[in-house]
């Protein structure tokens, strides 16, 4: 076997090293060309990179866009067909994006899967309204610890509407300032409590919210800072709302408080909550009507009690009373029966004259 010279093999070896650099170099601009494609706009949207902001309206793709690019710091997805959000929807080949406003509006979106939003730590404002909800997995958002504004406008079905308690009902969500939930035609507030969040404004505009119980009353109370909006609302002026009303009477928390209408009864409907009287919606008072009611039936049953045991212990005096009513009735018709004979007999009438 031939065996190469010291000086070939130190030749080979340099030659195979500036071969390994070459290919590294060609790599390295591979990279960079790569690198630069993340740059591309995604098909049938508008990329502005100088503002930051990537829109894509209509169509009818069916999943969010993957080759958003990683500079996006506000995303606008509207007018698709995006029936569902899967786990990590918005990761990038499992980048992270610094996206600070998504919208997602009126993209007929149904189901939310558990970490639908995982990767957007940096998220300030998401907005979901207009949409078909159905299902919002107990873990939809989390991971959204920057989060300040959610808006579901609209877009709470039944089924969602159950849900939605559970999904909010999170610790990612301590930072949020802002939470719409106008036009869902919810019954209640869907917040377990409102002091884990640091809510400034709650939007329930336009529900079937018809009453507020002491312990929601008390809850926002101690929210000083929270402002809440409930105008367009069935309020079934009662007593029900005793609490709800001095709550809009002597707090600056609900800016619309003007606008607050009642729907039921018949008597006050359109009336504004904050000029009804204090007579309409004061416990108290139907309290002691309803005691009143019960203590006048206690009276008049005894009333008869006591005259059933009179009639009862003087049940021989009766009997002879009734007894001697009967007798002189008795007397009484056979006089009346013995002139009728007289007066109809001719012959006893000739013998008379």
């Amino acid at each position: 076997m031939r065996e190469y010279p010291t000086e070939n093999s130190s030749f080979l070896q340099t030659r195979t090293q500036r071969r390994d650099d070459r290919e590294e170099r060609v790599f390295s601009v591979l990279m960079v060309h790569s690198n630069r494609t993340d740059d591309a706009c995604p098909s049938s949207c508008i990329c502005a990179r100088d503002s930051g902001i990537v829109t894509c309206r209509d169509g009818e793709d069916t999943e969010v866009p993957g080759d958003i690019p990683e500079w996006t710091s506000t995303l606008i997805v509207t007018g698709r067909n995006i029936s569902t959000l899967q786990r990590g929807a918005f990761m990038i080949n499992g980048t992270e994006l610094e996206m600070t406003t998504l919208s997602l509006s009126s993209n007929r979106i149904q189901v939310i899967e558990p970490y639908a939003f995982l990767g957007l730590h940096r998220l300030h404002l998401l907005d979901l309204s207009h949409n078909q909800l159905e299902s919002i997995s107990a873990r939809a958002f989390h991971g959204l610890l920057e989060l300040r504004s959610l808006c579901l406008n609209d877009s709470l079905l039944p089924a969602a509407t159950a849900q939605l308690s559970n999904a909010l009902d999170t610790q990612s969500l301590r930072n949020l300032h802002r939470l719409e939930l106008a036009g869902n035609r919810l019954k209640s507030i869907p917040l377990v409590t409102v002091d884990i969040y640091n809510l400034h404004t709650l939007v329930l505009i336009n529900n079937l919210i018809e009453s507020f119980g002491w312990e929601n009353v008390t809850n926002l109370y101690q929210q000083r800072n929270i402002r809440v909006y409930l105008s367009l609302n069935p309020f079934r002026c009662n007593c029900d709302l005793e609490a709800f009303y001095y709550w809009v009477k002597n707090s600056s928390q609900c800016p619309d408080a003007g606008r607050l209408l009642c729907s039921e009864p018949e008597t006050k409907r359109g009336i504004p909550v904050e000029r009804l009287r204090k007579e309409d919606v004061d416990c108290m008072n139907e309290n002691l009507e309803a005691v009143s009611y019960v203590f006048l039936g206690i009276v008049l049953a005894l009333i008869g009690v006591v005259f059933l045991m009179v009639l009862y212990l003087n049940r021989g005096g009766i009997k002879r009373w009734l007894n001697n009513i009967r007798e002189a009735c008795r007397d009484q018709m056979e006089v009346y029966h013995y002139r009728y004979e007289q007066d109809s007999d001719p012959r006893l009438a000739n013998v008379a004259v």
